[in-house]
């Protein structure tokens, strides 16, 4: 995952424990898509969520919602099972609010999917000047 530009890849807000997660791409650290099919860009899009609510001080358990975002909904049906098994090593048999949105575009049009979430902190965030800055890194 890239650092944001003109985006925070996880926002808390100032003395709380909620983190808000930026729509995730499967992007590498130089922030562009690294993974070649459509499982492989679920499966990194997925961790570069889990990574931002790391860095904000959560785990996989403390997923509240996801929202996954597809050019490609039949081509997720077709690979639900492996996208499901992916899913699981990552975050196990912990299942969060979830829903699919087909879309007709992504911004990076390399992409086929995108995660955005909630979840929460084990640590309360107590950050001066509020929300923090758009494109800051937003690994708060």
């Amino acid at each position: 995952m890239g650092p944001g530009s003109g985006f925070s890849h996880a926002v808390v807000p100032v003395a709380g424990r909620t983190v808000y997660l930026a729509g995730q791409i499967a992007s590498g650290p130089d922030g562009t898509v690294a993974a070649d099919g459509l499982v492989a860009q679920f499966d990194l899009a997925l961790a570069n969520v889990l990574s931002a609510l790391d860095a904000a001080g959560g785990s996989p358990e403390h997923l509240v919602n996801l929202a996954v975002y597809t050019t490609d909904v039949p081509g997720y049906r077709a690979s639900a099972g492996e996208i499901g098994r992916a899913y699981r090593a990552r975050v196990g048999r912990h299942y969060p609010a979830m829903a699919l949105f087909g879309v007709t575009a992504l911004f990076d049009p390399d992409a086929w999917s995108s995660w955005s979430g909630r979840g929460w902190s084990r640590r309360v965030h107590a950050r001066r000047g509020g929300w923090g800055r758009a494109g800051d890194g937003g690994l708060v």
